[in-house]
């Protein structure tokens, strides 16, 4: 895949949404009506990647803050995320940034964006810290947790097991491994 035709931008309060189809009417239905939205409330930041030459938006993903609070009913989950953590900073929560929404167009699906995204991220917040966070948490729908898997996720819990939905995060600790 060739990146140099496509552009990474921040949506703002003025940002015209080029075509996008993903496939998921919720995914779409986002970015067209409620991502700048969520940019003027303050309440996410969503980027965009788009084709210069086409004219067409590739992909977008949200972010915004987020945490891992501990719960007692997960003690062997919490003992995994503290043994990496000196005794002195251990916390019964832990700050995160969350991947509210990922979605690639169908127009260029299984060409490795969505991991050249996730990439991205880890490296804005492992190596350039642009926000005080040990973690990147996702609810990540059914489908597409063995994309989260392959990208080194791990599920937060298994209490969402049977949900349309499951909690994963990402230390970032272990970037780049």
């Amino acid at each position: 895949m060739d990146f140099d035709k496509f552009t990474f931008r921040q949506i703002d309060a003025d940002t015209r949404i080029k075509s996008f189809d993903c496939g998921d009417a919720d995914l779409n239905d986002f970015l067209i009506s409620d991502a700048v939205n969520y940019y003027k409330s303050m309440m996410a930041l969503t980027y965009l990647l788009e084709d210069n030459e086409a004219d067409k938006t590739v992909a977008y993903y949200s972010l915004l803050n987020d945490k891992i609070v501990f719960d007692p009913d997960e003690k062997k989950l919490w003992n995994r995320l503290n043994r990496r953590v000196a005794n002195s900073k251990r916390r019964k929560e832990y700050p995160a940034v969350k991947i509210g929404r990922l979605a690639i167009s169908k127009d260029y699906a299984r060409k490795q964006i969505g991991r050249a995204i996730l990439l991205q991220v880890k490296h804005i917040f492992a190596t350039m810290r642009r926000s005080a966070c040990r973690f990147i948490t996702v609810d990540a729908y059914a489908a597409a947790v063995p994309f989260y898997e392959k990208c080194g996720f791990m599920f937060l819990s298994d209490k969402d097991k049977h949900s349309p939905t499951r909690a994963m995060y990402f230390d970032l600790i272990n970037f780049p491994d």
